[in-house]
């Protein structure tokens, strides 16, 4: 932090500090003091579960972060669309970049007193008419150095009647940190399509076949046993004829 008094209208007083309610004009102006520094960090992970607002994701070191409550203006870009958390899914692999900009610079305070000198107690303190015509006193910092009409005097070089106008300049240093976060994605890939030289096996069951019926272990009740008869008997008598012939050829 610096502090400096300069002068304006011929009279300068550095560091001055006022006491009691003195009129005093601040202004406050900002400017850039160097170049501006970035620093880029990337996380990459994937999508383990999802409902509602809550997320897990598994990062590259393999661990599990959860995230509750993530609201619906949170998005990743996916082929170039804007996806809330509830349009994401599980295998769908993120990437957050975090983008940080830090750019150093000066905020400078000027608070001006301006007033006639109605009484000065060197080397300590001096007493000023101000413009609505009260009497403020202000403190003199140890070796404070006036310049009046070009000369420079101490506090003994004062004297009723000058006009006196002081400003007293605070810069202050800071640095203005900004941060930015893109987040991107990539659906998760398709289930495979199966191989087109791998047969595709495919089972018929037959069907069952349809009983078969017994044959009938009688003969009908309409059948006759007459043929059976006349088989008999025909053999019977052929039978009989072949007896006779050998006895014939016997005698």
């Amino acid at each position: 932090m610096g502090h400096s008094w300069r002068a304006v209208g011929g009279a300068a007083l550095l560091a001055i500090a006022i006491t009691l309610q003195a009129q005093v004009q601040t202004t406050t102006s900002t400017a850039q003091s160097g170049a501006p520094t970035t620093e880029v960090k990337i996380d990459r992970g994937e999508i383990v579960y999802v409902s509602g607002n809550s997320v897990v994701i598994k990062t590259d070191d393999g661990a599990l972060h959860h995230f509750n409550n993530v609201p619906d203006s949170v998005t990743v870009t996916v082929d170039g669309k804007q996806l809330n958390i509830h349009q994401v899914q599980p295998g769908m692999k993120v990437e957050r970049q975090t983008i940080t900009t830090s750019t150093p610079r000066m905020i400078t305070t000027v608070k001006t007193v301006s007033g006639t000198v109605w009484q000065v107690m060197p080397p300590s303190s001096v007493i000023l008419t101000m413009e609505d015509g009260k009497n403020q006193q202000f403190k003199i910092p140890e070796g404070q150095k006036f310049t009046i009409d070009g000369q420079v005097v101490d506090a003994f070089g004062l004297k009723k009647g000058m006009k006196v106008s002081a400003q007293k300049v605070i810069e202050q240093p800071e640095v203005l940190v900004e941060h930015e976060i893109k987040r991107s994605g990539t659906m998760p890939p398709p289930p495979p399509a199966p191989k087109a030289d791998v047969p595709i096996l495919i089972v018929f069951v037959p069907a069952a076949p349809a009983p078969v019926e017994k044959a009938a272990a009688e003969l009908p009740k309409t059948g006759s046993s007459l043929p059976l008869l006349g088989f008999v008997g025909t053999l019977l008598v052929g039978l009989g004829l072949a007896l006779k012939g050998v006895r014939v050829l016997s005698r």
